[in-house]
């Protein structure tokens, strides 16, 4: 099962909406490359309730912390990892519907791929 995707630059996502993270791993940055927080939050913003129609109706911060592979703005050459903590974990509300995919969800590909214990 994969998670990464990429030659030269290698991304690979971890974690689920209900967990207590969600981030990604770039790996492949050469070092001096400018990274801006600001940028990939206003990103990450726009998925945000009411942001646009597609977006989540889950309220939650999402706010993105740079961990690892950048330092003063820049890459250092170093796999950057990003993160973003979920405080909304509570997947109580979903138990009834757990074997229902939902329309615009993934949750059909995903039983299929993981056999339900996602």
């Amino acid at each position: 099962m994969e998670n990464s995707l990429g030659k030269m630059f290698t991304i690979t996502s971890f974690g689920e909406s209900h967990g207590n993270c969600v981030g990604v791993i770039i790996d492949g940055c050469p070092a001096g490359l400018p990274i801006i927080g600001e940028d990939i939050q206003r990103e990450v913003d726009k998925r945000r309730p009411g942001a646009w129609v597609a977006a989540t109706a889950r309220v939650e911060e999402d706010k993105v912390e740079i961990l690892s592979g950048v330092f003063n703005g820049r890459t250092t050459g170093a796999p950057v990892c990003l993160l973003i903590w979920n405080k909304d974990i509570d997947s109580s509300e979903y138990e009834r519907i757990r074997f229902l995919p939902r329309p615009g969800h993934a949750d059909y590909t995903a039983f299929i791929k993981y056999g339900g214990f996602n």
